[in-house]
Protein backbone atom coordinates (compact mmCIF):
# COMPACT_ATOMS: atom_id res chain seq x y z
CA UNK A 1 0.00 0.00 0.00
CA UNK A 2 1.21 3.52 -0.97
CA UNK A 3 -0.06 7.06 1.17
CA UNK A 4 -0.48 10.29 -0.20
CA UNK A 5 -1.04 13.47 1.82
CA UNK A 6 -3.81 15.77 0.31
CA UNK A 7 -4.59 17.06 3.58
CA UNK A 8 -3.13 20.36 2.49
CA UNK A 9 -5.80 21.00 -0.26
CA UNK A 10 -8.57 17.82 0.24
CA UNK A 11 -10.92 19.30 -2.52
CA UNK A 12 -7.92 20.36 -5.27
CA UNK A 13 -8.67 19.04 -8.73
CA UNK A 14 -4.96 18.68 -8.95
CA UNK A 15 -4.49 16.33 -6.32
CA UNK A 16 -1.21 14.11 -5.57
CA UNK A 17 -0.38 12.49 -9.02
CA UNK A 18 1.37 9.40 -9.42
CA UNK A 19 4.72 8.28 -11.32
CA UNK A 20 3.07 9.16 -14.67
CA UNK A 21 1.85 12.40 -13.52
CA UNK A 22 -1.74 11.27 -13.30
CA UNK A 23 -3.79 12.14 -10.19
CA UNK A 24 -3.86 9.58 -8.03
CA UNK A 25 -6.41 9.02 -4.70
CA UNK A 26 -6.91 6.13 -1.66
CA UNK A 27 -9.76 3.72 -1.74
CA UNK A 28 -10.63 0.65 0.39
CA UNK A 29 -10.19 -1.71 -2.17
CA UNK A 30 -10.22 -5.17 -2.64
CA UNK A 31 -8.96 -7.64 -5.36
CA UNK A 32 -10.63 -10.64 -3.83
CA UNK A 33 -13.92 -11.97 -2.17
CA UNK A 34 -13.98 -12.63 1.42
CA UNK A 35 -13.92 -11.43 5.17
CA UNK A 36 -13.31 -7.94 6.02
CA UNK A 37 -9.12 -8.55 5.92
CA UNK A 38 -9.67 -8.52 2.05
CA UNK A 39 -10.12 -4.51 2.53
CA UNK A 40 -7.09 -2.54 1.66
CA UNK A 41 -5.88 1.26 1.70
CA UNK A 42 -5.11 1.36 -1.65
CA UNK A 43 -3.52 3.95 -4.07
CA UNK A 44 -5.97 4.13 -7.43
CA UNK A 45 -5.95 6.05 -10.21
CA UNK A 46 -8.21 9.48 -9.64
CA UNK A 47 -11.54 8.98 -12.11
CA UNK A 48 -12.88 11.61 -14.14
CA UNK A 49 -16.18 12.86 -14.87
CA UNK A 50 -17.56 11.67 -17.86
CA UNK A 51 -20.75 13.19 -19.57
CA UNK A 52 -23.21 13.84 -17.38
CA UNK A 53 -21.33 13.00 -14.63
CA UNK A 54 -19.49 14.91 -11.25
CA UNK A 55 -16.32 14.35 -9.84
CA UNK A 56 -16.73 14.56 -5.75
CA UNK A 57 -14.11 15.04 -3.16
CA UNK A 58 -15.58 12.08 -0.31
CA UNK A 59 -15.77 13.79 2.85
CA UNK A 60 -18.07 11.05 4.51
CA UNK A 61 -19.40 7.85 3.06
CA UNK A 62 -22.19 5.56 4.59
CA UNK A 63 -21.62 1.66 5.12
CA UNK A 64 -25.46 -0.48 4.47
CA UNK A 65 -25.26 -4.38 4.72
CA UNK A 66 -25.16 -4.53 1.16
CA UNK A 67 -21.40 -3.49 1.31
CA UNK A 68 -20.89 -6.49 3.48
CA UNK A 69 -22.70 -9.19 0.91
CA UNK A 70 -20.94 -7.83 -1.89
CA UNK A 71 -17.20 -8.00 0.00
CA UNK A 72 -18.10 -11.31 0.54
CA UNK A 73 -20.11 -12.62 -2.23
CA UNK A 74 -20.44 -12.27 -6.27
CA UNK A 75 -24.11 -10.91 -6.30
CA UNK A 76 -24.63 -7.89 -8.99
CA UNK A 77 -20.94 -6.66 -9.55
CA UNK A 78 -18.39 -8.16 -11.39
CA UNK A 79 -15.17 -10.38 -9.42
CA UNK A 80 -12.90 -7.91 -7.72
CA UNK A 81 -10.96 -6.00 -7.97
CA UNK A 82 -13.63 -3.39 -6.96
CA UNK A 83 -13.80 -0.48 -4.36
CA UNK A 84 -17.41 -0.54 -3.11
CA UNK A 85 -19.48 2.27 -1.44
CA UNK A 86 -23.05 3.63 -2.50
CA UNK A 87 -23.66 6.45 0.15
CA UNK A 88 -21.82 9.57 -0.95
CA UNK A 89 -21.77 12.88 0.63
CA UNK A 90 -19.08 15.62 -0.69
CA UNK A 91 -17.91 18.58 -2.42
CA UNK A 92 -17.98 18.60 -6.06
CA UNK A 93 -14.86 19.11 -7.78
CA UNK A 94 -15.67 18.91 -11.48
CA UNK A 95 -18.12 18.23 -13.82
CA UNK A 96 -18.65 16.56 -16.86
CA UNK A 97 -19.82 17.84 -20.25
CA UNK A 98 -23.37 18.49 -20.37
CA UNK A 99 -23.74 18.77 -16.45
CA UNK A 100 -25.54 22.46 -15.59
CA UNK A 101 -27.11 21.49 -11.98
CA UNK A 102 -23.78 21.83 -10.17
CA UNK A 103 -20.46 24.05 -10.07
CA UNK A 104 -17.52 23.12 -8.34
CA UNK A 105 -17.19 23.92 -4.65
CA UNK A 106 -21.18 22.99 -4.52
CA UNK A 107 -22.13 20.31 -1.26
CA UNK A 108 -23.63 17.72 -2.41
CA UNK A 109 -24.87 13.86 -0.90
CA UNK A 110 -26.53 10.99 -2.88
CA UNK A 111 -26.16 7.12 -3.75
CA UNK A 112 -24.48 5.99 -6.77
CA UNK A 113 -26.11 4.16 -9.00
CA UNK A 114 -27.35 0.12 -7.66
CA UNK A 115 -25.88 -1.81 -7.76
CA UNK A 116 -23.52 -1.30 -10.83
CA UNK A 117 -21.97 2.30 -9.57
CA UNK A 118 -20.18 1.59 -6.44
CA UNK A 119 -16.78 3.46 -5.29
CA UNK A 120 -17.94 5.82 -2.94
CA UNK A 121 -15.45 4.03 -0.02
CA UNK A 122 -12.48 6.36 -1.27
CA UNK A 123 -11.13 9.85 -1.64
CA UNK A 124 -12.90 10.69 -5.01
CA UNK A 125 -15.78 8.98 -6.62
CA UNK A 126 -17.53 9.79 -9.94
CA UNK A 127 -21.42 9.33 -11.34
CA UNK A 128 -24.16 10.71 -12.48
CA UNK A 129 -24.89 14.92 -11.52
CA UNK A 130 -29.10 13.85 -10.99
CA UNK A 131 -28.15 10.83 -8.48
CA UNK A 132 -27.06 13.89 -6.16
CA UNK A 133 -28.64 16.41 -4.79
CA UNK A 134 -27.53 19.64 -2.68
CA UNK A 135 -26.88 18.20 0.73
CA UNK A 136 -29.29 19.79 3.34
CA UNK A 137 -27.57 22.98 5.22
CA UNK A 138 -28.76 22.17 8.32
CA UNK A 139 -26.84 18.55 9.03
CA UNK A 140 -23.07 17.53 8.41
CA UNK A 141 -21.39 15.22 5.99
CA UNK A 142 -21.46 11.94 8.63
CA UNK A 143 -25.57 12.74 8.91
CA UNK A 144 -25.75 13.51 5.50
CA UNK A 145 -23.72 10.47 4.11
CA UNK A 146 -26.12 7.93 6.24
CA UNK A 147 -29.22 8.87 4.61
CA UNK A 148 -28.98 8.36 0.45
CA UNK A 149 -29.42 4.59 0.02
CA UNK A 150 -31.14 3.33 3.45
CA UNK A 151 -33.63 6.73 3.13
CA UNK A 152 -34.09 6.34 -0.47
CA UNK A 153 -34.94 2.43 0.14
CA UNK A 154 -37.70 3.16 2.89
CA UNK A 155 -39.01 6.52 0.37
CA UNK A 156 -39.35 4.27 -3.03
CA UNK A 157 -41.01 1.54 -0.46
CA UNK A 158 -43.18 3.36 1.43
CA UNK A 159 -44.37 6.35 -0.73
CA UNK A 160 -43.69 4.83 -4.01
CA UNK A 161 -44.71 1.50 -4.01
CA UNK A 162 -47.35 1.71 -1.31
CA UNK A 163 -48.32 4.93 -1.85
CA UNK A 164 -48.42 5.24 2.15
CA UNK A 165 -51.01 7.92 3.09
CA UNK A 166 -52.18 9.42 6.40
CA UNK A 167 -54.63 7.56 8.51
CA UNK A 168 -53.11 4.05 7.09
CA UNK A 169 -51.23 0.93 9.35
CA UNK A 170 -47.83 0.43 8.52
CA UNK A 171 -45.70 -2.21 10.26
CA UNK A 172 -42.09 -2.25 9.66
CA UNK A 173 -39.59 -4.95 10.60
CA UNK A 174 -36.09 -4.49 11.73
CA UNK A 175 -37.01 -0.83 12.51
CA UNK A 176 -34.05 -0.12 14.69
CA UNK A 177 -31.81 -1.25 11.43
CA UNK A 178 -30.60 1.27 8.71
CA UNK A 179 -33.35 0.98 6.33
CA UNK A 180 -36.19 0.75 9.47
CA UNK A 181 -35.36 3.65 11.49
CA UNK A 182 -35.74 6.09 8.56
CA UNK A 183 -38.99 4.40 7.48
CA UNK A 184 -39.99 4.62 10.74
CA UNK A 185 -39.98 8.66 10.64
CA UNK A 186 -41.27 8.71 6.84
CA UNK A 187 -44.03 6.86 7.95
CA UNK A 188 -44.44 9.19 11.02
CA UNK A 189 -44.10 12.16 8.50
CA UNK A 190 -47.03 10.51 6.11
CA UNK A 191 -49.68 10.83 9.23
CA UNK A 192 -48.89 6.99 9.45
CA UNK A 193 -49.79 4.52 12.50
CA UNK A 194 -46.61 2.73 12.71
CA UNK A 195 -45.66 -0.35 14.64
CA UNK A 196 -42.12 -1.50 14.37
CA UNK A 197 -39.94 -4.75 14.96
CA UNK A 198 -36.70 -4.70 17.49
CA UNK A 199 -35.46 -6.32 20.08
CA UNK A 200 -37.04 -5.03 23.51
CA UNK A 201 -33.71 -2.95 24.45
CA UNK A 202 -34.47 -0.92 21.23
CA UNK A 203 -38.36 0.38 21.99
CA UNK A 204 -37.45 3.42 23.53
CA UNK A 205 -35.58 4.48 20.90
CA UNK A 206 -38.29 3.77 18.26
CA UNK A 207 -41.00 5.32 20.49
CA UNK A 208 -38.84 8.53 19.95
CA UNK A 209 -38.31 8.03 16.41
CA UNK A 210 -42.44 8.00 16.76
CA UNK A 211 -42.94 4.27 16.51
CA UNK A 212 -46.86 3.85 18.14
CA UNK A 213 -46.35 0.41 18.94
CA UNK A 214 -43.24 -2.18 19.37
CA UNK A 215 -42.78 -5.77 18.89
CA UNK A 216 -39.92 -7.62 20.65
CA UNK A 217 -39.26 -9.82 17.56
CA UNK A 218 -37.84 -12.26 19.99
CA UNK A 219 -40.54 -12.99 22.35
CA UNK A 220 -43.86 -11.93 21.00
CA UNK A 221 -45.43 -12.83 17.48
CA UNK A 222 -45.88 -9.73 15.15
CA UNK A 223 -49.03 -12.02 13.27
CA UNK A 224 -50.34 -12.00 16.67
CA UNK A 225 -52.56 -8.54 15.89
CA UNK A 226 -56.23 -7.39 16.28
CA UNK A 227 -56.22 -5.21 13.01
CA UNK A 228 -54.71 -6.25 9.73
CA UNK A 229 -51.77 -3.53 8.42
CA UNK A 230 -52.31 -1.70 5.09
CA UNK A 231 -48.57 -1.68 4.28
CA UNK A 232 -45.55 -4.14 5.21
CA UNK A 233 -42.28 -3.13 5.10
CA UNK A 234 -40.04 -6.34 4.93
CA UNK A 235 -36.27 -6.42 5.31
CA UNK A 236 -35.95 -9.81 6.27
CA UNK A 237 -37.48 -12.08 3.57
CA UNK A 238 -37.44 -15.16 3.49
CA UNK A 239 -39.98 -16.88 6.09
CA UNK A 240 -40.97 -13.57 7.24
CA UNK A 241 -41.80 -12.54 3.51
CA UNK A 242 -44.73 -15.12 3.87
CA UNK A 243 -46.10 -14.77 7.52
CA UNK A 244 -46.10 -11.04 6.74
CA UNK A 245 -48.98 -11.41 4.30
CA UNK A 246 -51.04 -13.05 7.06
CA UNK A 247 -51.17 -10.09 8.14
CA UNK A 248 -51.85 -7.67 5.31
CA UNK A 249 -55.57 -6.46 4.97
CA UNK A 250 -57.28 -7.61 1.35
CA UNK A 251 -55.68 -5.07 -1.39
CA UNK A 252 -53.03 -3.73 0.61
CA UNK A 253 -49.40 -3.94 -0.01
CA UNK A 254 -46.39 -6.15 1.24
CA UNK A 255 -43.10 -4.59 0.20
CA UNK A 256 -39.98 -6.72 0.67
CA UNK A 257 -36.26 -6.08 0.17
CA UNK A 258 -35.24 -9.52 0.07
CA UNK A 259 -36.99 -12.22 -2.03
CA UNK A 260 -39.44 -14.33 0.03
CA UNK A 261 -39.47 -17.76 0.64
CA UNK A 262 -41.58 -20.47 -2.16
CA UNK A 263 -44.87 -19.69 -0.42
CA UNK A 264 -44.87 -16.05 -0.70
CA UNK A 265 -46.34 -15.54 -3.73
CA UNK A 266 -49.01 -17.74 -3.45
CA UNK A 267 -50.40 -16.79 -0.20
CA UNK A 268 -49.86 -13.29 -1.35
CA UNK A 269 -52.19 -13.93 -3.95
CA UNK A 270 -54.29 -16.49 -1.96
CA UNK A 271 -54.87 -13.12 0.76
CA UNK A 272 -55.19 -10.23 -2.52
CA UNK A 273 -52.33 -8.92 -1.14
CA UNK A 274 -49.64 -7.12 -3.83
CA UNK A 275 -46.26 -8.74 -2.36
CA UNK A 276 -43.65 -7.00 -4.23
CA UNK A 277 -39.41 -6.97 -4.04
CA UNK A 278 -37.74 -3.82 -4.17
CA UNK A 279 -34.13 -3.33 -5.44
CA UNK A 280 -33.62 0.88 -4.46
CA UNK A 281 -33.01 2.83 -7.58
CA UNK A 282 -30.80 6.35 -7.92
CA UNK A 283 -33.31 8.88 -7.73
CA UNK A 284 -33.22 12.55 -7.55
CA UNK A 285 -36.39 13.50 -7.19
CA UNK A 286 -36.66 11.10 -4.34
CA UNK A 287 -33.27 12.79 -3.18
CA UNK A 288 -34.58 16.14 -2.70
CA UNK A 289 -37.43 15.21 -1.19
CA UNK A 290 -35.42 13.33 1.39
CA UNK A 291 -33.05 16.72 1.39
CA UNK A 292 -36.19 18.36 1.90
CA UNK A 293 -37.31 16.42 5.09
CA UNK A 294 -33.75 16.56 6.93
CA UNK A 295 -33.87 20.30 6.50
CA UNK A 296 -36.42 20.31 8.33
CA UNK A 297 -35.53 18.51 10.76
CA UNK A 298 -38.56 15.31 10.18
CA UNK A 299 -35.77 13.14 9.31
CA UNK A 300 -32.46 12.60 11.11
CA UNK A 301 -30.16 9.24 10.66
CA UNK A 302 -28.77 7.95 13.71
CA UNK A 303 -25.23 6.98 13.39
CA UNK A 304 -23.98 4.48 15.84
CA UNK A 305 -20.02 4.37 14.46
CA UNK A 306 -17.69 6.88 12.79
CA UNK A 307 -14.54 4.88 11.23
CA UNK A 308 -11.98 6.66 9.03
CA UNK A 309 -11.41 5.09 5.94
CA UNK A 310 -8.20 3.13 6.94
CA UNK A 311 -10.73 1.80 9.34
CA UNK A 312 -12.76 0.30 6.97
CA UNK A 313 -12.68 -3.46 7.50
CA UNK A 314 -13.54 -2.41 11.14
CA UNK A 315 -16.68 -0.60 10.50
CA UNK A 316 -17.49 -4.01 8.54
CA UNK A 317 -16.42 -6.06 11.16
CA UNK A 318 -18.83 -4.39 13.87
CA UNK A 319 -21.56 -4.15 10.66
CA UNK A 320 -21.59 -7.71 10.04
CA UNK A 321 -22.82 -8.64 13.84
CA UNK A 322 -26.09 -6.93 13.14
CA UNK A 323 -26.60 -5.50 16.37
CA UNK A 324 -25.76 -2.03 15.39
CA UNK A 325 -28.83 0.66 15.22
CA UNK A 326 -29.02 3.15 12.83
CA UNK A 327 -26.36 3.54 10.52
CA UNK A 328 -22.54 3.25 10.49
CA UNK A 329 -20.18 5.80 8.51
CA UNK A 330 -17.00 6.16 7.01
CA UNK A 331 -14.85 8.95 7.15
CA UNK A 332 -12.35 10.33 4.45
CA UNK A 333 -11.49 13.81 4.97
Amino acid sequence: MTSTDTSENPDSPNPAAGPDGAPVMLALHQTRLGGPEVLRLTELPRPAPGTGEILVAVHAAGLNPTDFKHRALSIFLPSPPLTLGWDVSGTVVETGFGVTLFRPGDEVFGMLPYPYGAGSHAEYVTGPARAFAAKPAGIDHVQAAALPLAALTAWQALVDTAALRAGQRVLIHAAAGGVGHLAVQIAKERGAHVTGTASAPKHDFLRELGADACVDHRHEDFTDTEKPYDVVLDALGGPTATRSVGVVRPGGVLVSLLPGDEHTRAAAEKARVRAAVLVVEHDQAGMRAIAELAERGRLRPHVSGVFPLADGARAHTLGETGRTTGKLVITVR
